[in-house]
């Protein structure tokens, strides 16, 4: 690929975090007591948080009727985990009027391996504007994208995470844009 500046890596979508507003307040004990897979400590944390296997994802349902769902693996698992969790509140019965209001996909995270080391020392030297590298708190470069508004951390051993998207489009025009970077800084192998 000397001149290419695309790559055939598709980075892999490994987890997606949204929220859905029920519309309606929430009796939070009543929910652990009755829901499977469902568990309710107030003293440690204000919600309560409920599992399903299929797909396999974590809700934290608060008692202002919001839910944030995260462990899907593709936006269409997403919306239906968050009616899955919806439909548990709705069944229950303690709650009449719940509704699925505003789904909003908040992040998605992704993550890949370009295949070849990376100088990081050189490219934070290079992109100092858009990079954090501090190898003694944490072992990734820390890059920072203005368009798409993403963040990536990228590792020596080549591979990345992509984080902060919104939608699945920009990962991968974030990934389009880095990889020709990362290739000017891959070590030379010997």
């Amino acid at each position: 690929m000397a001149d290419d500046h695309s790559s055939a890596i598709i980075p892999t979508l490994q987890n997606i975090a949204s929220t859905v507003n029920l519309d309606c307040k929430l009796d939070l004990k009543g929910i652990a007591l009755k829901a499977r897979n469902a568990e309710y400590n107030p003293k440690r944390f204000p919600a309560v948080i409920m599992r399903v296997k299929e797909p396999k994802t974590t809700a934290l349902v608060f008692a202002t009727g919001k839910v944030v769902v995260t462990g899907a693996k593709n936006e269409g698992d997403a919306k239906y985990a968050a009616r899955k969790y919806a439909r548990i509140v709705q069944k229950i019965g303690c709650h009449l009027g719940v509704k699925f209001k505003d789904f909003k996909i908040q992040n998605i995270v992704a993550s890949c391996d370009v295949g070849f080391p990376i100088r990081l020392e050189g490219l934070a030297l290079a992109h100092g504007a858009f990079s954090s590298y501090e190898p003694e708190i944490f072992p990734g470069l820390i890059y920072r994208m203005k368009q798409p508004k993403i963040v990536m951390l990228i590792f020596t051993s080549g591979k990345i995470v992509i984080t902060g998207a919104k939608v699945r489009e920009d990962i991968y025009t974030a990934f389009d844009s880095i990889y020709p970077v990362l290739t000017q800084f891959s070590k030379k192998t010997l």
